[in-house]
C-alpha cells in the first residue's frame, strides 16, 4: 500500500454514567469498534472516562478504584483482535497515591500510562483533593522511566512517553497540561512527537469555548503538530458543572474536525494527520528545537497504520492560495495592502514622478493599475501621477481594448496610447522575419516592443516601470525574457493566477463605484491570453493561455504543494484527485503535471533574474530568499515519477519533446 503520510485519528465522546465503570467501558468499546471500522489509526477518549470525571469523594472509594482497574482489564481483551490503539482516561494507583492518567492501548495491552502533571484547585475544580500531580522527581527520581502494574500489564509510567516507530510519533498530556506556561506537549514536539493527544473534562462557562480553540489553534501551531481534543460530555455530573462534549482536531494550527456541543448521545467526529505535511514544516523552520538536552523520552513501538489510496474525510483545497470564505474579506485586505505597502516604499524611496505600466485590458495589468491607484492615493499623490499605456498589437481583441481604455478613464489615471504594430513590422523587417510565420519570434517582438516602450517612457517621465507578471508565470515561465519579464518593480510577483482574480473582484465589490465595477467584473469573466496572435475574421480572441500550458488552478495546486511542503509528484497527485474530484480526470492531472514540472526546470534562468518585488504569502520565487535553484538543474526525477504514475494508472500520454533553454521563448 503507498503510503502518503495520512494517518486517520478520531475523537470519542461516549454515553457515561458517572461511578458505573462496567457501563462506561461497554460504550467505550463500541466506539472503538466504530472508530475500527472507520479505519481510524488511533481514536481518543476523554479524562477519566472509565470512571467519569465528577465522581467526587468517590475517588477515595476503594470500589471504584477496584472496577475502573478490573474494567479496563475486561476492555482490554474485548479489544484484543483489533489493530486499533485507543487512549482512554482511568484513576490509577501507584504506591498509595492516586494519579488521573491516560492509557495508551493496542492489540490487549497497554503501552504505557501517562499521568496528569498540572491539577487545577479552583472555584469550580478540586482535583487536588483525590489526585496527586506527577512528577518525575518525586515518583521514583533513580529510575528514568518507571515500571507499574495495571490490569494485568506491566506497562511504563510517566509523561516522557512517545509511541510510534520511525519518524512518526505521538504523545499525550491531560486537560489542564495543555494549560501551563510550558505545556508537557511543548517538550513531547521538542522530542519528535508528531501528533498530541489531549484528554479533557473542562466543563462549559460563557466565552471559554473560542478561547480553548485558540488556545488549541496556538498550541498545535507553535509545536508544529497535529493535535486531538476529546473532553467529557452528556452523562456527567451536572450538581455544580455542564460539561458540554468538546472534541477538537488541528493541524498545524490549523481546525480539521469538531463536535457538535450540547449533544444528548455519543460522538465520534474524525480526520486525517498529513505527517509528510509536519515533516516538512519542522524542516523549514530553523527555530524548531528538535531535542532539548535535559529531556529523556523513552520510544514505544507502535505500529500506526498508514491508509494510502482512501478517500480522505478531510477537504483538499483546490484553491490552496486563495483566502478561505470565513476570513476572506479580511486576508484580501491585508494582501493588497502589502502590494501597496511595498509600492509606495519603492516610489518615496527612489523620489519617482511618476509610475508607468502597460494596461492590456486583462487581469495581471488590472491588478497592478489598483494596487498603484491605492498607493498614489495613500502617499497623497493625485492619479494622475499614474501613465497607463494601452499597446494594441496583432493579436488585441475589441474587449480588452475598451476595458483598458474604460479602466482607466474610471480611475483618472494619465492614458497614453501607443501602437505597436509599426515598429514591430519594422523590426520584422530589419531582422528579417516574415510576418506571417506566428512563432516565438513573432510573439516575443510584440512583448520586447511594449516593454521597451514602458521604459523609454519612464525616462522621459522620471518614473518606474512597474511590473505586471504573477506568480504563476514566474513558475512556468509564461514570459518573454527581457519583455514582460522584466520591470523596475514587479507588485504582482507574489500572486498566483487564481488569487489575482479573486483580489480584482474583491476590490472591484469593496473599493470602487458602480461604473468602475462593470468594466472590473468583464475584466474578471476574461479569459486569459497574451494576445500575440492576430485575431480571428471577426476580430475574436484566437490564442487562449490555458489551453498551451494548462488550467491554473491545477498549476498553482502543484506550485502550492512543491514549494510550501516540498512533496512528490505522487502525493501531489493523490490530494489533486481529492481536491479536483468531477472536475478533472486523472488523465488531464497527470498530463499538466508533467508540464508543470518540465516548464518549472526549464524556467528557472528566468526567475534567477526577475525584478524586486513584495513577497505576500508562504510561496514565493524570488531568487534572493525564498526559493534557490540552479537554472540547469534537470527534472528527471520527477518526470520519471511521473512516468511510473501514468504506467500505474492504465493510460498513457505521449511524451513532449524536451524543451531547449531558449531565452526568450515562452514554451
Amino acid at each position: 500500500m503507498k503510503d502518503y503520510g495520512f494517518y486517520r485519528v478520531a475523537a470519542a465522546i461516549p454515553e457515561l454514567w458517572v461511578a458505573d465503570c462496567e457501563f462506561n467501558s461497554q460504550q467505550i468499546k463500541k466506539l472503538i469498534f466504530q472508530a475500527y471500522e472507520k479505519k481510524a489509526t488511533v481514536v481518543c477518549f476523554p479524562e477519566l472516562s472509565i470512571t467519569g470525571y465528577t465522581c467526587g469523594d468517590l475517588f477515595f472509594q476503594e470500589t471504584l478504584i477496584r472496577e475502573a482497574e478490573k474494567a479496563v482489564e475486561q476492555l482490554l481483551s474485548d479489544t484484543r483482535e483489533l489493530p486499533v490503539t485507543f487512549v482512554i482516561g482511568a484513576p490509577v494507583q501507584v504506591n498509595s497515591k492516586l494519579y488521573n492518567c491516560a492509557l495508551v492501548c493496542c492489540e490487549g495491552k497497554i503501552m504505557g500510562i501517562v499521568p496528569k502533571v498540572y491539577l487545577p484547585n479552583y472555584s469550580e475544580f478540586y482535583e487536588k483533593r483525590w489526585f496527586e500531580s506527577y512528577s518525575s522527581r518525586s515518583f521514583c527520581p533513580e529510575i528514568a522511566f518507571p515500571v507499574v502494574q495495571y490490569a494485568g500489564n506491566e506497562t511504563f509510567f510517566g509523561t516522557n512517553l512517545l509511541f510510534g516507530r520511525g519518524e512518526r510519533f505521538f504523545a499525550v498530556e491531560i486537560c489542564e497540561d495543555v494549560w501551563s506556561v510550558i505545556p508537557p506537549s511543548s517538550y513531547h514536539a521538542m522530542n519528535r512527537a508528531q501528533l498530541i493527544f489531549n484528554l479533557s473534562a473542562s466543563p462549559e462557562l460563557i466565552g471559554k469555548r473560542q478561547y480553548v480553540k485558540s488556545l488549541l489553534s496556538q498550541q498545535s501551531a507553535r509545536c508544529q503538530a497535529a493535535y486531538v481534543y476529546a473532553a467529557a460530555g452528556f452523562g456527567e455530573s451536572t450538581t455544580d458543572l455542564v460539561y458540554a462534549g468538546n472534541a477538537y482536531i488541528y493541524e498545524n494550527g490549523k481546525l480539521l474536525a469538531e463536535s457538535q456541543r450540547f449533544q444528548y448521545q455519543e460522538q465520534l467526529i474524525f480526520s486525517e494527520i498529513d505527517f509528510d505535511l509536519l515533516a516538512a514544516e519542522r524542516k523549514k523552520n530553523t527555530t524548531f528545537i528538535s531535542k532539548p538536552q535535559s529531556l529523556d523520552y523513552q520510544k514505544i513501538p507502535l505500529l500506526l497504520q498508514a491508509h494510502g489510496e482512501m478517500a480522505l474525510s478531510r477537504t483538499i483545497n483546490p484553491t490552496p492560495f486563495v483566502p478561505t470564505s470565513n476570513d476572506y474579506n479580511e486576508s484580501c485586505e491585508e494582501i493588497f495592502s502589502i502590494q501597496v505597502a511595498g509600492l509606495a516604499k519603492r516610489t518615496v524611496h527612489t523620489h519617482a514622478q511618476s509610475l508607468i505600466l502597460g494596461i492590456s485590458g486583462g487581469l495581471d495589468s488590472t491588478l497592478a493599475l489598483l494596487v498603484c491607484v491605492k498607493a498614489v492615493d495613500k502617499l497623497k499623490l493625485p492619479r494622475t501621477t499614474i501613465c497607463g499605456v494601452t499597446m494594441p498589437g496583432f493579436g488585441t481583441t475589441q474587449r480588452t481594448y475598451n476595458n483598458a481604455i474604460r479602466l482607466m478613464q474610471s480611475l483618472g489615471i494619465t492614458m497614453k496610447e501607443i501602437s505597436i504594430v509599426p515598429a514591430c513590422e519594422q523590426h520584422f523587417k530589419d531582422i528579417g522575419h516574415d510576418p506571417e510565420i506566428h512563432d516565438v519570434t513573432y510573439e516575443n517582438t510584440q512583448a520586447r516592443e511594449r516593454t521597451q516602450v514602458l521604459m523609454d517612457l519612464a525616462n522621459q517621465m522620471n518614473g518606474l516601470v512597474i511590473g505586471t507578471g504573477d506568480l504563476s508565470e514566474l513558475a512556468l515561465g509564461w514570459a518573454t525574457y527581457n519583455g514582460d519579464h522584466i520591470s523596475m518593480y514587479a507588485v504582482n510577483t507574489g500572486i498566483p493566477k487564481t488569487l489575482v482574480r479573486h483580489l480584482v473582484r474583491w476590490v472591484a465589490t469593496t473599493q470602487l463605484d458602480a461604473a468602475a465595477q462593470v468594466t472590473l467584473l468583464d475584466i474578471v469573466d476574461t479569459p486569459v491570453s497574451p494576445e500575440l496572435l492576430p485575431t480571428g475574421d471577426e476580430g475574436q480572441m484566437t490564442q487562449f493561455t490555458e489551453d498551451v500550458v494548462g488550467p491554473y488552478e491545477l498549476h498553482d495546486f502543484f506550485l502550492f504543494y512543491t514549494l510550501r511542503y516540498g512533496f512528490s509528484p505522487s502525493k501531489i497527485y493523490f490530494l489533486a484527485r481529492q481536491a479536483f474530484q468531477g472536475i478533472y480526470d486523472n488523465q488531464l492531472i497527470l498530463k499538466w503535471m508533467e508540464v508543470f514540472f518540465r516548464r518549472f526546470f526549464a524556467q528557472q534562468f528566468k526567475r534567477s533574474c526577475m525584478p524586486d518585488g513584495p513577497k505576500v504569502g508562504s510561496v514565493n520565487l524570488s531568487p534572493r530568499g525564498d526559493w534557490r535553484m540552479p537554472s540547469d538543474a534537470v527534472a528527471e526525477l520527477w518526470l520519471k515519477e511521473i512516468t511510473e504514475l501514468v504506467t500505474n494508472t492504465a493510460f498513457f500520454i505521449v511524451p513532449k519533446a524536451k524543451p531547449s533553454h531558449t531565452l526568450d521563448a515562452h514554451a
